[in-house]
């Protein structure tokens, strides 16, 4: 398994700046945005694998994983 799927990535429409904004709670302050879904998901993957590659360069331990928390069902309950 790639060290990134052990972070969850989350893409969501904000009605605030009309446009899909990508994260990786955890892992990377901001993110990316844009139009598309997909291409922001895109995006997310390659920025998440370029944190990771980062850390790894330069010696620093990885954050915590965030992903197989269940977020999605956990989400599901509150609403």
């Amino acid at each position: 398994m790639k060290a990134s799927a052990r972070y969850a990535k989350i893409v969501e429409w904000s009605e605030e700046d009309q446009c899909y904004v990508g994260s990786a709670p955890g892992l990377i302050l901001g993110g990316c945005h844009g139009d598309d879904e997909q291409l922001v998901f895109e995006e997310l993957c390659e920025i998440v694998e370029e944190a990771i590659a980062l850390y790894q360069r330069e010696g620093k331990p990885l954050p915590p994983a965030t992903s197989g928390r269940d977020f999605a069902n956990r989400m599901q309950s509150v609403a």
